[in-house]
């Protein structure tokens, strides 16, 4: 009997993932839970197991092609899934109706991988792309068969749905070319690609394409961040101010430290080190707004993003629970971020929960940016490159090292009193660091 491993519900909002490399080809024979598939998601890099073993048949997508949450990563042939529970039948898939499919993310693989399933549900939820619902019962992995859907209208997922709705049309109205019937993404996209969307549908491109365009689909961790970005821009009402300050004494502390202590400290670690108090004494700032409520949430606990480029592209992992650190605890919880921003495998627990973001562009050879708020958070605090300037000291000019900081805050959560205040105790403390830093 031939049975299809499907991508599952990836958890989190996210619906798509990319193929990076097939870890099995057509004709080998595989285990249950062996890695077949490495794919990338927006959050990260992982390997995906197999629910069943048996012989490969078929690859149903290329290496860098996307597929959606409920779409064929592969077939197999003599496939068998180990499975538990009285009501579950080997090699049945788990469908839902097309109606309760508007509520879900298509085809969920619940529990995918046997072995997890054996330590019980608490730990099958635990999986590669986030927890599982305790409400969730252990289930067999969703794979599709022939067995034809039991409703009247063909299984449908949301993105299939949504695509031919946004086209003028119902998915359900088509005859699935999928197994059991199932409506794929390919027959949407047939019916499109004959005419039947109205005049009216959105076209690919408003640009007309001259020799030479180069087309980047926007997959990925570059939609997520594309998505999360335009998000913060139609939501957030944004107002940003900076602020010059002379940074010599913060560079002469950080040699202090070291020679001291025999031990580094990076600029970043001590400036987020007085970021973090500064936040302890306006907290408002480490807020993030509910608009459905209609209410402003101020944090209890300070989780510091770190908006790092890294080899997968832009992301903020967090130092959670910053607020409670002291500057070696924050400086090796920075240094291990930073050590893993290299190949930018973050875990999702590392990328998740930010209050407040701290943005180093200096680095790039810039001396200050209006940066973009990461939503749903409240306010970023941007730093500078810092050079040698003319700086008035007791009346006189001398050269300095000076860095410019910039603070985007919501205007919602706050007027523009408090970020001057916050920005003017963080310039304080690059100005006089020593006080801040004597506990370590």
């Amino acid at each position: 009997m031939s049975q299809q491993f499907i991508l599952p519900d990836l958890g989190e909002g996210l619906t798509e993932a990319e193929i990076v490399n097939w870890l099995v080809k057509p004709g080998d024979t595989i285990a249950i839970d062996q890695p077949v598939v490495e794919v990338e998601s927006a959050k990260s890099v992982v390997e995906l197991p197999s629910p069943f073993g048996g012989v490969v048949e078929k690859l149903h997508a290329e290496a860098g092609a996307t597929v959606h949450a409920g779409e064929p990563l592969l077939t197999m042939a003599g496939a068998g899934a180990a499975t538990e529970g009285p009501d579950v039948v080997p090699g049945t898939a788990v469908r839902e109706p097309a109606d309760a499919a508007e509520e879900g993310s298509g085809a969920v693989l619940i529990g995918y991988g046997t072995q997890a399933r054996k330590r019980g549900p608490s730990k099958a939820g635990s999986g590669r792309f986030g927890a599982r619902k305790a409400s969730q019962a252990p289930a067999v992995a969703a794979v599709q068969t022939t067995v034809a859907p039991t409703g009247p209208s063909p299984v449908v997922s949301p993105l299939v749905r949504k695509l031919a709705r946004d086209h003028g049309f119902n998915a359900s109205d088509l005859v699935g070319t999928g197994p059991g019937s199932l409506v794929l993404r390919a027959d949407v996209e047939a019916r499109i690609a004959q005419g039947s969307a109205p005049a009216s549908a959105p076209s690919a491109s408003a640009v007309t394409p001259t020799q030479g365009d180069l087309r980047i689909p926007i997959t990925g961790l570059r939609k997520m961040v594309s998505e999360r970005l335009s998000a913060s821009r139609r939501e957030i009402p944004e107002a940003t101010i900076w602020l010059d300050v002379d940074a010599t004494a913060l560079l002469e502390a950080k040699d202090t430290l070291q020679r001291t202590t025999g031990e580094r400290f990076s600029l970043n670690a001590l400036i987020a080190r007085f970021v973090v108090a500064g936040l302890k004494q306006y907290p408002i700032l480490n807020s993030s707004v509910d608009t459905a409520a209609g209410e402003i949430v101020q944090h209890g606990t300070i989780n510091l993003g770190l908006a790092a480029q890294t080899a997968r592209g832009l992301m903020v992992p967090v130092v959670h629970d910053a607020g409670s650190m002291n500057t070696r605890q924050l400086r090796d919880s920075i240094t291990e971020l930073v050590s893993t921003a290299e190949t930018g495998s973050f875990s999702t627990k590392q990328l998740s929960g930010g209050t407040f973001t701290l943005n180093n562009y200096g680095g790039f050879g810039v001396d200050g940016s209006a940066a973009i708020i990461n939503h749903p958070e409240a306010a970023i605090l941007g730093i500078g490159r810092i050079i040698d300037r003319p700086w008035v000291v007791n009346g006189e000019i001398v050269v300095r090292k000076v860095v410019v900081l910039s603070l985007v805050f919501d205007h919602r959560v706050c007027d523009g009193d408090i970020p001057s205040q916050f920005i003017g105790f963080v310039a304080r403390c690059i100005e006089n660091p020593i006080g801040l830093l004597a506990e370590l």
